[in-house]
């Protein structure tokens, strides 16, 4: 048996949206990790929810810290997320 293909549109229930960004947002860090690891690559990935929260990963000191400086430039609060 297959998945059902599900049609890319904005979902209008909020708590269903927030639960699907959560899933979405780990899954997407943890291909990113899988990336860094098989391809020996310097991955830094920014992600903005709907709220404005920031949240990160990187596979690497360098990364995170120009990440970092990056919102201390700017002044943008940020919450660092990693797996």
């Amino acid at each position: 048996m297959t998945r059902k293909k599900i049609p890319i549109k904005k979902i209008d229930n909020t708590t269903a949206r927030q639960v699907s960004f959560s899933k979405r947002r780990r899954g997407l860090f943890k291909k990113a990790c899988e990336l860094s690891i098989l391809c020996d690559a310097e991955i830094a990935l920014m992600v903005f929810s709907a709220t404005g929260k920031f949240f990160e990963y990187s596979n690497s000191r360098f990364c995170s810290l120009s990440l970092s400086y990056y919102f201390l430039l700017y002044d943008i609060p940020y919450i660092l997320c990693h797996l």
